[in-house]
């Protein structure tokens, strides 16, 4: 899961979302610096990415990417599934997506002297660029994986990435609609979250 992902997957809690968006920043037992939500967000982003690794459907789809990513393809996947989630949002969640991302990015510069340096650093751009939100266009994921290219290990093979997308888009779509009630039902049960889709299924 990426950014998006993680956010909606962090319930109502604002201390909650940003302990789960800073999760990859916060190694081994760092997260005991934290206060009680954040170090719950920390986890619960731990808790994402392991159910993500071990299930079937972002399997699938890393196979489409591994020739060219191999052990970097799960987080080309990650970015793939927040343009789904993006372009389905009405499904999941009855704020608005616009609403709910500059709500987030009001959260961020209210706890900005708790975020790790390296998220200090990105976060004013990811606000200005609003990133989030341009999630929604297949432009937005590619200038995604162009900027991670940039600034992390990614390999700098976008363009194949987005072969990828344009070729299996529908299959891709809906190897994310299986996947993603299956993460919400895993998540608000062992964290006690209160994720609005997961109220809707009772």
């Amino acid at each position: 899961m990426n950014l998006l992902a993680h956010i909606y997957l962090s319930g109502t809690s604002e201390k909650v979302k940003v302990g789960n968006f800073v999760g990859d920043y916060v190694k081994g037992r760092g997260y005991r610096n934290y206060p009680p939500m954040i170090r719950k967000g920390i986890l619960l982003h731990r808790t994402i990415d392991t159910f993500t690794d071990h299930s079937r459907e972002p399997r699938q789809v890393k196979k489409l990417l591994r020739p060219f990513y191999r052990k970097y393809a799960g987080i080309v996947v990650d970015v793939f599934y927040d343009h789904f989630l993006a372009n389905s949002w009405e499904n999941y969640c009855s704020v608005p997506l616009a609403e709910f991302v500059d709500d987030f990015y009001r959260i961020l510069n209210a706890n900005f002297d708790v975020l790790p340096p390296a998220v200090q650093g990105f976060v004013p751009r990811m606000i200005k660029h609003n990133r989030l939100y341009s999630y929604t266009k297949v432009e937005g994921i590619e200038k995604a994986l162009e900027v991670m290219a940039r600034y992390s290990s990614l390999p700098a093979q976008t363009p194949r990435a987005m072969d990828v997308l344009e070729t299996h888009y529908d299959l891709i779509n809906e190897n994310f609609q299986r996947f993603f009630p299956q993460i919400i039902h895993h998540v608000s049960g062992e964290y006690s979250l209160d994720i609005e889709y997961q109220r809707g299924m009772e």
